[in-house]
C-alpha cells in the first residue's frame, strides 16, 4: 500500500512533515524497494505537548528517507531538517532557489538560538534537563545545507522509484511553492498536490503591501490534495492597513512610547520596513529611529533584493525609489549582541522590529521584558500567532507572561493588524479550489488549528460537494 502519513501540522499549525511511502514493486527478477520522501520538515512550535514532539524520532529511520521536498523557508516547514540530518539523513533536500538562499541563513540562526537558549537554561538551572541540550547546533545546521539542491519553478525532477515532482508558485513568501508529485500506484499514475502555505489572491485592496506576485495560479488537477487551513475559519479585513498603522504609531510616539513589532525575519520584516519608509516619506509618521534587530537581518535584506523576479510591480517600484533599506538614514540593523543591547539602552521613542515572530525565542524576548510593563509602549503584531505561543498569550490579553523564567507584567498597548497576513483566508481558498479542472479523489486538510481545519472542511463540502477529511497526527492515508 502506498500512503501519506501526517507526521506534523495535523491538529496544529506547525511542524509540517508529510511522509510519502510508495509500495515496493517486483517485476520478474527485478524489484523496486519503493520510495520514501518527506514533504516539508518543520519545527513544532506553540503548546508544550507539540514542542516535545521535536525530540521524537520519526516512524521511519532518517537514513531510509531518500529526499525532502521543501515548500518554503519558514521554520514550521524547514526547521527540523538539521535534526533529520543529525539523525542520519543523507538524501537531497529540494527547494526553489530563493528558498535555498533563505534556508542558508534561517537554519544556522535557528541552531544558534537553540544553543543560546540551552546555555541560558544551564547557567540559571531553569530546565528540568541537566544539562539542557539544543535540538541541533549552528554547526549541524550549516552542515545540512550541503544536502540542498535548487530547483526552478516548473522544472520536473525524477526522483526514482517512479516518483517525480515539480514546483508551482504558491505566492506565500519569497520562494514559496506547492509541490506537485507524480507517482505510480497499483499500475496507475497519481498526482498529489501539497500546498505548503497558500498566498493571498492578490490585489491592492485585500492584500496591501504584499511583496511577491499574485496568488496561486488556478487550473490544478490533482488526484490527492493536501492543503493548509491556517485561516480556514477567518475573513481578512479589506481595509487599507496604512492609515490604521500610522495612527497607532503616531499615538504611541505622542505619549513617549516605543513600538515593538515581533516579526518573522524573512519577508515580513522587509515588507514592514518598506511600509514604514513610505509612511515617513508621506509625513504620516514622525522620522524616529527604526531598528531591525535580527542576526540575519542584513543577509535577509540582500537575499530579498536578489530575487526581484518574484516581486509585485509595487514592490519593484518601492525598491526603485528608495533603494536598499541598508542605506536608509535612521534605519539601523543590529547584527551583534552589543548592537542589540544598545537598542534597549535608548529610552526615546523608536520602532523595533525583531524576531521571533511568535515571541518564542530570539531577541524579541529581551525587548518585551523591557517594554511590556510600560503603558506608553505599543506591541504591534503583524503575523499569525499560533495557539500556545507567547505571542498568542499577549495578543489574547494575558495580564502577564513568563520570559526566561521571569514574570513580566503586560501594561503596554497591544494591537494586531490582520491585513499583513500572507495566508489566503477561507474565501480566497474556496476561490482557488473552484478553479480546479477536476475534483480530487481525496482531499486532506492540514496545517491549521482544529477549529480552523474543521471550518474549512465543512465549507468545501458545502460549497463544492467534495469529500474532505481533516488529517490527524501520525495518521496514514492510502493513496488511491
Amino acid at each position: 500500500m502506498s500512503y501519506v502519513q501526517f507526521l506534523g501540522a495535523a491538529g496544529t499549525v506547525t511542524g509540517s512533515k508529510h511522509l510519502i511511502n510508495t509500495t515496493p514493486k517486483k517485476t520478474g527478477k527485478e524489484s523496486n524497494a519503493g520510495y520514501k520522501l518527506l514533504v516539508d520538515c518543520g519545527l513544532f512550535q506553540g503548546q508544550k505537548e507539540w514542542r516535545l514532539k521535536n525530540w521524537t524520532e520519526l516512524p521511519v529511520p532518517a537514513h531510509e528517507i531518500q529526499a525532502v521536498i521543501l515548500t518554503h523557508a519558514h521554520l514550521d516547514h524547514c526547521g527540523w531538517i538539521p535534526r533529520l540530518y543529525k539523525e542520519g539523513f543523507t538524501g537531497t533536500v529540494y527547494a526553489t532557489p530563493a528558498t535555498v538562499d533563505l534556508c542558508g541563513i534561517i537554519l544556522p540562526d535557528s541552531g544558534y538560538l537553540q544553543e543560546e537558549d540551552a546555555a541560558f537554561h544551564n547557567k540559571w538551572k531553569s530546565s528540568k534537563h541537566i544539562p539542557a541540550l539544543p535540538l541541533y547546533t549552528m554547526e549541524e545546521a550549516q552542515e545540512c545545507l550541503s544536502r540542498f539542491r535548487a530547483v526552478p519553478f516548473g522544472e520536473t525532477v525524477e526522483l526514482g522509484g517512479e516518483v517525480s515532482f515539480r514546483f508551482i508558485p504558491a505566492a506565500h513568501i519569497l520562494g514559496s511553492a506547492m509541490a506537485e508529485i507524480t507517482l505510480a500506484n497499483n499500475g496507475k499514475r497519481r498526482t498529489m498536490l501539497f500546498t505548503g502555505d497558500i498566498g493571498r489572491v492578490r490585489n491592492n485592496h485585500t492584500a496591501p503591501g504584499k511583496v511577491v506576485h499574485s496568488g496561486p495560479t488556478g487550473g490544478e488537477a490533482p488526484d490527492v490534495l493536501v492543503m493548509e487551513s491556517t485561516y480556514g475559519n477567518r475573513h481578512h479585513p479589506h481595509e487599507d492597513v496604512m492609515p490604521e498603522m500610522a495612527a497607532l504609531i503616531r499615538a504611541a510616539v505622542k505619549r513617549g512610547g516605543s513600538i515593538v513589532v515581533p516579526s518573522f525575519a524573512v519577508e515580513r520584516t522587509q515588507k514592514f520596513l518598506f511600509m514604514i519608509k513610505e509612511l515617513m516619506e508621506q509625513k504620516e509618521i514622525p522620522r524616529i529611529p527604526v531598528y531591525a534587530d535580527s542576526p540575519m537581518g542584513i543577509h535577509a535584506v540582500k537575499i530579498f533584493l536578489n530575487h526581484s523576479e518574484e516581486f509585485t510591480p509595487e514592490t519593484k517600484d518601492l525598491i526603485a525609489r528608495h533603494g536598499s533599506p541598508l542605506t536608509w538614514p535612521g534605519f539601523h540593523f543590529a547584527s551583534t549582541v552589543p548592537e542589540s543591547k544598545e537598542i534597549n539602552a535608548s529610552h526615546f521613542p523608536t520602532i523595533i522590529v525583531s524576531s521571533n515572530g511568535m515571541c518564542m525565542g530570539g531577541r524579541i524576548q529581551h525587548h518585551l521584558i523591557q517594554r511590556l510593563p510600560d503603558p506608553r509602549n505599543l506591541i504591534l503584531f503583524i503575523g499569525y500567532q499560533a495557539v500556545g505561543t507567547r505571542g498568542r498569550q499577549i495578543k489574547d490579553g494575558a495580564p502577564q507572561v513568563k520570559i526566561f523564567g521571569e514574570i513580566v507584567q503586560v501594561r503596554a498597548q497591544i494591537e494586531s493588524l490582520e491585513q499583513f497576513s500572507d495566508h489566503a483566508d477561507i474565501d480566497e481558498l474556496i476561490e482557488w479550489l473552484r478553479s480546479f479542472k477536476k475534483t480530487p479523489l481525496n482531499t486532506h486538510i492540514v496545517h491549521g488549528e482544529p477549529d480552523s481545519a474543521e471550518a474549512l472542511r465543512e465549507e468545501i463540502e458545502k460549497q463544492l460537494g467534495w469529500e474532505v477529511d481533516t488529517a490527524h497526527y501520525m495518521e496514514k492515508a492510502e493513496i488511491p
